[in-house]
């Protein structure tokens, strides 16, 4: 019997590697999907219902992923199968879906309120989603197959750095290709040309970078596996007269980070939904409550600059993925990058222009980069922490894959609640939108504080 190796800094960037892509597609999805049910005409009342078929169908597809997948051996691997799947259907998906305004639907309701065309774009958000998931599952449980106890953090922060690097270049795309002379204009209920093509190009990135990882990952084998399941068991027996054991330990805190998840991604979700209405108005001075906003070149500058914020938060979480690194105390560190996140969150409300040296004044949209660079702490640590936790709890476990896909529940379960309330919670907020980042806030406070009842897993060295 053997204990899983120690893997070289390539094996471990190899492995990941393909996520980068599939974040490409991810923040291409979470910043523009608000922006184009809106173009399509969507009430903005009704704008988190979109977000519904996302959440719900990783509930679904990410634990069939782990469920298949830890009893799938064959030549192109274990996981590796169900990522390259998901990856292709990925690719089709996202050349159809900004297209959903201008293939010739009617712009009248045909069902439960909604257009041809909303229709078409909601079905091809549904098959979007499953297919992110299914390609982004693989990768968190390779690093729980092939990834020793010790070096977990380090190729779950690799893994953060490479998503956080992806989504700033899927954020960025529909700004940078307005500077280059691609279309911003949004004709009514038609997605403007920049988005299309930010979605062209994430599609071949995607492709590229997937087919990197299949050509240099080799998983291991199941006799490998077996035995080092089988390390893992006889160094469990060695201390278990000390120690709580596996399987409780691992259920509580399975249970505990649960929770801390369901305030993290219910804050995130607010601000997923609520980002392209919020800065519109609080920087670009739209009115949400009118029909027409979205057609308005003022809305499209919003949401391409809501890319710009997004693209701030996620150069803040590479660089603080490097830091969670050399954190001594996990949960230290992971309540801290929450509460930093929540102080970010908190502070866009009360953004305005200022005005330096009585003449030099910064508009509130620049103003803006400050709290979503503090919520990019949160988003680095979001990434990382709670996978370590339970992959560690759950080392040696031959259903690692199923534990992960149904650990994904605790992300999709506060997406479909803000999702299905949002509309109601909108209205006791006013009918702001601005408020519902304030909300946000709220949500991550409640998140940093509950990180400390996470049970430590404490072992005796003899």
């Amino acid at each position: 019997m053997k204990t899983k190796p120690d893997l070289k800094f390539n094996q471990l960037w190899n492995i990941s590697f393909g996520f980068f892509g599939v974040q490409i597609a991810f923040a291409l999805q979470s910043a523009n999907i608000s922006r184009i049910f809106a173009t399509l005409g969507a009430d903005p009342h009704k704008l988190s219902y979109f977000w519904i078929l996302p959440p719900l169908l990783g509930m679904i597809v990410q634990p069939l992923v782990g469920i298949f997948s830890d009893r799938t051996w064959n030549r192109f691997g274990r996981r590796i199968p169900y990522l390259f799947l998901g990856a292709t259907f990925a690719v089709a998906v996202m050349c159809l879906l900004p297209n959903a305004g201008n293939l010739g639907l009617t712009k009248e309701t045909v069902l439960l309120g909604l257009s041809g065309a909303m229709l078409f774009g909601l079905f091809a958000l549904m098959f979007l989603d499953a297919s992110i998931n299914m390609a982004m599952q693989p990768f968190k449980m390779m690093v729980g197959d092939m990834v020793n106890e010790k070096q977990k953090a380090k190729a779950y922060s690799i893994q953060s750095f490479l998503c956080n690097a992806g989504q700033l270049v899927g954020f960025l795309f529909p700004f940078v290709l307005t500077l280059i002379g691609v279309s911003n204009d949004a004709p009514d209920g038609v997605i403007p040309d920049s988005v299309k093509w930010s979605f062209y190009g994430g599609a071949a990135i995607l492709i590229l970078c997937v087919l990197y990882t299949t050509t240099h990952v080799k998983e291991y084998t199941p006799l490998q596996m077996e035995s080092f399941r089988e390390a893992a068991k006889q160094q469990e027996n060695n201390i278990a007269s000390h120690t709580e054991s596996s399987g409780k330990h691992a259920v509580k805190v399975f249970a505990t980070v649960a929770l801390v998840q369901f305030f993290c991604w219910a804050a995130f979700q607010c601000m997923w939904v609520y980002n392209n209405g919020a800065i519109a108005n609080l920087g670009f001075g739209v009115d949400i409550l009118d029909p027409k906003h979205a057609s308005t070149p003022a809305y499209q500058d919003a949401g391409n600059w809501v890319g710009n914020l997004l693209a701030v938060q996620a150069a803040i979480s590479i660089i603080w993925a490097a830091v969670l690194t050399k954190a001594k105390n996990i949960k230290l560190a992971y309540s801290f990058s929450l509460l930093v996140g929540a102080i970010g969150f908190l502070l866009v409300p009360h953004c305005t222009d200022i005005t330096l040296f009585s003449s030099f004044t910064i508009p509130v949209k620049y103003v803006l980069m400050v709290p979503y660079g503090l919520t990019g702490l949160t988003w680095a640590a979001m990434l990382a922490m709670p996978f370590t936790l339970v992959t560690n709890a759950l080392e040696g476990n031959p259903r690692m894959g199923t534990y992960l896909g149904l650990f994904n529940c605790t992300i999709c379960l506060p997406q479909l609640v803000i999702s299905g309330l949002g509309g109601n919670i909108l209205k006791a907020l006013g009918d702001n939108q601005v408020n519902m980042i304030f909300l946000a806030g709220i949500l991550l406070v409640l998140g940093a504080i509950s990180v400390f009842i996470i049970p430590a897993k404490k072992k005796v060295i003899q």
